[in-house]
């Protein structure tokens, strides 16, 4: 049998406002042959991110097409939002999903890196992709797009082009990575301060002796005036998503708040679908077509029914 190698890109942009800027630019990451399993955009974070998969070559081509969208489209000169964000293309990241390893993960990373790089944005790697591995995402963004104005901080300096000493000036930087399938969620709470929310945010990220691998931070969106727990979880395995929702839960209840729902960014995990989990959690979007799993299963499935048969393959 053919195995159909699937990689995913889960790139973010700093655009969450211009609709049909967003669409354009998940037009021009869909012409390239991948197929685009969700995007989502938020005004308050003025982000967006999309989610593609598809043969690694495609996936390459679909990314370094983002990037030059990115680069002439979205001006950070003028971008405010509460997420933290160094690029107009702020991460790319890779993950090998069917049929391929981390190692092929990194070559695609390094390739579409390199086609960034030569479109004049600088690009920073991180975790798989960095050498040494494992570089976080925290350190690279510390101070955002503004405080690269004079240069790059040491320890937060590009690795291509070799020695470039600026951002580019309306895209800033695009930091590259390779990782594993990780949770992008949101907990939306009410009753309690956007100070308590920080403050139970501290206390549960792996930086401060939290949870392994959460980062997290507590942030007031403005314009739907509601307070949320932003967090990414790097391995839902190590760190059952459950335990963090119901430390959340206990520390809102004590102040005299209380938990609203839950948002997932890009594709929904099996760690999130098992039926005792659906119902806890607050999920109010948990459709198939969100379910990472199932689409896929389906996507390998198409891709196999597509490719001729030859009696190699019987």
């Amino acid at each position: 049998m053919h195995m159909v190698k699937v990689l995913e890109a889960v790139p973010n942009f700093s655009e969450g406002k211009d609709l049909s800027k967003i669409q354009a630019l998940v037009d021009t990451i869909a012409r390239a042959g991948v197929e685009v399993l969700d995007w989502s955009a938020d005004p308050d974070h003025h982000r967006c991110v999309v989610t593609y998969v598809g043969d690694p070559g495609a996936v390459a081509k679909a990314s370094v097409d983002a990037a030059r969208f990115a680069r002439d489209h979205i001006d950070l000169r003028g971008h405010t939002g509460v997420h933290p964000r160094v690029g107009a293309l702020d991460v790319m990241p890779f993950v090998p999903l069917h049929a391929m390893d981390m190692a092929e993960a990194v070559t695609v990373a390094h390739r579409v890196g390199q086609g960034i790089a030569d479109l004049g944005v600088p690009v920073i790697y991180y975790r798989a992709a960095a050498d040494p591995p494992g570089r976080g995402l925290g350190d690279l963004r510390r101070g955002g797009f503004e405080s690269l104005a004079e240069g790059f901080p040491e320890g937060q300096e590009p690795d291509l082009p070799v020695g470039t000493q600026r951002p580019h000036e309306s895209a800033g930087v695009t930091c590259v990575g390779a990782r594993e399938v990780l949770l992008a969620w949101n907990v939306f709470v009410e009753g309690i301060e956007v100070r308590d929310a920080k403050s139970i945010a501290g206390s549960i990220r792996e930086q401060n002796g939290g949870f392994p691998g959460l980062r997290a931070l507590g942030l007031h969106l403005q314009g739907q005036n509601r307070v949320q727990i932003s967090m990414n979880l790097e391995d839902p395995v190590v760190t059952p998503p459950i335990a963090v929702y119901e430390a959340i839960v206990r520390e809102v209840e004590s102040l005299g708040g209380r938990v609203l729902e839950t948002q997932v960014i890009g594709m929904i995990l099996d760690a999130l679908v098992l039926p005792a989990m659906a119902g806890k959690l607050h999920l109010p979007d948990l459709e198939p077509a969100r379910v990472l799993s199932l689409r896929l299963d389906q996507h390998v499935q198409d891709r196999q029914g597509t490719k001729t048969q030859t009696p190699d393959d019987s």
